[in-house]
């Protein structure tokens, strides 16, 4: 596990930096800016992913509902003028003297560890609508529904089929599922339609080349970044649609610059290490001492992988434009932070798993 982790953070500094560096020469005439803070980011969250892994698991058991009411004041916070800050278009930030945080990253860690509190306590009424699948609904889409307010909409999907796995793996009913995923289609039906912008997204994956200069632009950028990369790559650094091309490469699309400059290859290499980390994650969930860790284990590795195939997929023209990073290789502290402090939860577990 840390081998795929710290290939992966190996990799994103490396690409940050060269998928950010003709933008930050242009806009703060320092084409380290964006590296600098990535490395940042990166030793921050390693810090604290080696303290957090010396924390016995048990302690988030003890302190879950605390720290899942901090995260709904924070999301409740975050859609007040003054305090929260809008960027692309939503409400997401909250800004703390140069940096920023993202109240919704935490809100993703914070339900999991209560998600997986309820779930091992109530494991005997999870097959009941009433007793147990309805309850464990309701705290998820609740937070969905206040993550939707800013509205952000990419990770909210993802908090959404995390928490269904863990209701999935937990013993829930397979019936039970169906009818969600039938109510879950309307829904998601009618979140399209009330904004339109995510119907224009709908349209823009359908065919991006029908307004390749407004919803389709990013896609088609990223496409033609990806294309030429062929096998082994233009080589690192040289890549052309992060001249200005593809809107700041270094977040969400940066594995379009990755597989442009390292190829099918360097993409390869880097979905790999992803499948190294989803396979020892699970391998420690199934290990876990009891139910309560093996959920969180399996709710962290959940999260982190559902977020990178989802992010892979946008990119490669799989699935419409979500907006959500690559985790370890996007730039971005909130994100970077807080999943390297997930995977020492996920550490501290493995310290006490079954052989």
């Amino acid at each position: 596990m840390l081998f795929s982790i710290g290939g992966l953070l190996t990799v994103g500094i490396i690409m940050v930096y060269s998928a950010s560096a003709i933008w930050a020469g242009y806009k703060f005439d320092d084409s380290f800016f964006f590296a600098k803070r990535q490395l940042l980011f990166a030793g921050v969250g390693l810090a604290a992913m080696l303290l957090i892994s010396r924390v016995h698991y048990e302690n988030w058991r003890r302190y879950a509902k605390v720290l899942l009411l901090i995260c709904f004041l924070l999301l409740i916070a975050v859609l007040i003028p003054g305090i929260g800050m809008v960027r692309g278009g939503a409400r997401s930030w909250i800004g703390i003297g140069a940096f920023s945080i993202q109240p919704s990253e935490f809100t993703k860690l914070g339900l999991i560890i209560y998600l997986a509190v309820y779930l091992s306590a109530k494991q005997k009424y999870i097959t009941s609508l009433k007793q147990g699948f309805l309850p464990s609904l309701l705290l998820v889409f609740t937070a969905f529904g206040m993550i939707m307010l800013q509205p952000d909409l990419g990770t909210g999907v993802v908090l959404v089929l995390t928490c269904m796995v863990m209701i999935l793996v937990s013993g829930a009913r397979i019936s039970h599922f169906v009818g969600l995923g039938v109510l879950g289609v309307g829904a998601f039906a009618a979140l399209i339609l009330s904004a339109p912008y995510r119907i224009k997204r709908i349209t823009a994956f359908l065919d991006p080349w029908e307004d390749p200069l407004g919803e389709g632009f990013q896609i088609i950028q990223s496409l033609y970044a990806i294309g030429p990369g062929g096998l082994m790559g233009l080589g690192l650094g040289n890549s052309l649609q992060k001249f200005f091309y593809l809107p700041e490469p270094q977040t969400d699309f940066i594995f379009a610059i990755l597989a442009e400059e390292l190829g099918f290859i360097g993409g390869a290499g880097v979905m790999l290490l992803f499948l190294l980390f989803l396979w020892r994650g699970i391998q420690v969930a199934l290990r876990a001492p009891d139910g309560f860790s093996s959920l969180l284990a399996l709710g962290i590795t959940g999260m982190i992988a559902i977020q990178a195939m989802i992010n892979i997929s946008v990119v490669t023209g799989l699935i419409p434009v979500t907006g959500i990073t690559l985790p370890f290789l996007s730039y971005g502290g909130s994100s970077l932070t807080l999943t390297l402090s997930s995977v020492g939860i996920l550490l501290n577990v493995s310290r006490y798993s079954k052989l």
